[in-house]
C-alpha cells in the first residue's frame, strides 16, 4: 500500500518552521534531542502487536534514521481513552520533565468538537509552547474510520493560531477508507485504533511531512524566528490546571482508602487513587479553582457503583456519578466536568458512594480531582 499516493493530502499546514528547523539543525550538529508523543491510545499504540509498530516509534524511527549522528531519547506518553483536559493537567509530569525538543500532540478522537474542549487543548498546546526548552510542536489529528469525526476543526483552530505544523488523516487516509480504495478492515478492526498496516500508514504521513519540513530546513527556507502570541483564542482557563491524587493531596476520609500500590508507567492509569467499598463512604476536598472535575473508574459491568457529589453544601443540586460504562470492553479512566467558571474561589467537594454491591467486594475508585 503505496502512502505516498495520499500521504500529500494530510498536510494541513507545515506551520512556522523557526522551532523546528531548531531541533533539526541540533541533530544534524550531533547534538542529543528529545521527542516527546503525547496524546491516547493510539499514541499508547493499542492494537499493535508490538509497541515498535505503533506510529510514534516509526516516527521516532525516521529521525534516528535521518539524523545518525544524534543521540535521540524517545519519551510515549500516551494514555488510552484520556483528552486535553486530562493532558493539560498530566503534561509537566509525563512529559515536560523530560525537557522535549520536538512534541506531537494526539487528542482528536477522544476530544469533542465544543468549546470546552478548544480550551483545554489551547491550554495544553500553549503550556508546552511555553516550557524551557522552547519544543516544536506537531498536531496529529487521527479520526473515527467509520463516521469521520474527530475534533480537528479545533485542534487546527488552536494549531493556526499558534502557527503550528499540522496533519490530518482525516484528509488523507479516511477519504481512502470511505472510497473503498483501502478496506477498512485493513488498517482498523474496530473503526479507531489502528492495526499494525494501519500505524504505519499513519507514520507514514506524518514523517512525508517532516521530510518536506527536512528539506525546506535544509534549502535554508525557514522562518527567522517565531513569535509566541500573547493573545489566547479563548479565556484560557486551564492552563495551570493541577491533578490532585494521594501523591500531593491529602482530603478529609471517612471509608476511603489511598491506593498505595506503585505506578509501572504512565499509562499505568489506575494508581495513586482511593478507593472505597462500601455504601456511605466519603471524601472530601477544599480547594482554591474555578473549574471542578472528577476522575474515576468507568467499568463495562452490571451494577456499577454510583456516587454523588455535592459541592459547597448545595445538597438540592448534586452531581451524580455513574461508573458504569457500555461503550468499552474494558475499565475506562472518565474524566466528568462538574463546573467551570470564570473567577476563582474556595470549593468544598464531598463525594460519597451511594451505591456499590459490598456482597460482591466491589470498588469505587476515585483516581483524581483536577482543578483550573
Amino acid at each position: 500500500m503505496d502512502s505516498t499516493l495520499f500521504a500529500d493530502k494530510g498536510i494541513v499546514s507545515l506551520g512556522n518552521l523557526y522551532r523546528m528547523s531548531k531541533v533539526m539543525k541540533k541533530a544534524l550538529n550531533g547534538e542529543d534531542i528529545t521527542l516527546g508523543f503525547f496524546g491516547g491510545s493510539i499514541t499508547q499504540g493499542a492494537q499493535t502487536t508490538a509497541h515498535e509498530n505503533c506510529y510514534a516509534y516509526l516516527v521516532y524511527q525516521w529521525w534516528v534514521n535521518k539524523f545518525p549522528k544524534s543521540k535521540v531519547t524517545y519519551v510515549n506518553c500516551g494514555v488510552g481513552g484520556t483528552t486535553s483536559q486530562f493532558g493539560v493537567a498530566r503534561v509537566d509530569n509525563d512529559l515536560l520533565q523530560h525537557n522535549p525538543d520536538f512534541v506531537i500532540t494526539e487528542f482528536s478522537v477522544n476530544d469533542k468538537d465544543e468549546d470546552l474542549f478548544l480550551e483545554t487543548y489551547e491550554g495544553l498546546i500553549r503550556k508546552v509552547l511555553l516550557h524551557t526548552s522552547e519544543p516544536a510542536v506537531l498536531i496529529l489529528n487521527n479520526v473515527r474510520y467509520h463516521t469521520g469525526i474527530n475534533a480537528q476543526r479545533i485542534h487546527n483552530q488552536v494549531g493556526a493560531a499558534y502557527e503550528l505544523p499540522m496533519v490530518s488523516m482525516k484528509d488523507s487516509l479516511y477519504p481512502e477508507v470511505e472510497s473503498g480504495r483501502i478496506p477498512v478492515a485493513d488498517i482498523t478492526e474496530d473503526f479507531l485504533h489502528p492495526n499494525d498496516l494501519g500505524h504505519k500508514l499513519v507514520s507514514e504521513t506524518v514523517n512525508n511531512a517532516l521530510e518536506k519540513i527536512y528539506e525546506k530546513v535544509i534549502a535554508g527556507d525557514i522562518d527567522a524566528t517565531y513569535l509566541f502570541p500573547n493573545q489566547t483564542i479563548t479565556q484560557n482557563r486551564f492552563i495551570n490546571s493541577i491533578r490532585y491524587n494521594n501523591k500531593n493531596c491529602k482530603p478529609i476520609v471517612n471509608g476511603f482508602t489511598e491506593d498505595l500500590t506503585e505506578q509501572a508507567a504512565v499509562h499505568d492509569k489506575f494508581k495513586n487513587g482511593w478507593i472505597a467499598k462500601k455504601v456511605g463512604t466519603s471524601i472530601q476536598f477544599t480547594i482554591n479553582c474555578r473549574s471542578i472535575a472528577v476522575q474515576y473508574c468507568k467499568s463495562p459491568r452490571e451494577n456499577a457503583p454510583l456516587a454523588k457529589v455535592i459541592i459547597d453544601g448545595d445538597t438540592q443540586h448534586p452531581y451524580m456519578i455513574d461508573a458504569g460504562n457500555s461503550t468499552t470492553k474494558g475499565d475506562n479512566l472518565y474524566l466528568q466536568t462538574l463546573i467551570v467558571e470564570d473567577e476563582s474561589k474556595v470549593h468544598d467537594i464531598i463525594i460519597s458512594v451511594d451505591k456499590i454491591e459490598e456482597a460482591m467486594e466491589d470498588k469505587f475508585y476515585l483516581a483524581s480531582i483536577i482543578v483550573a
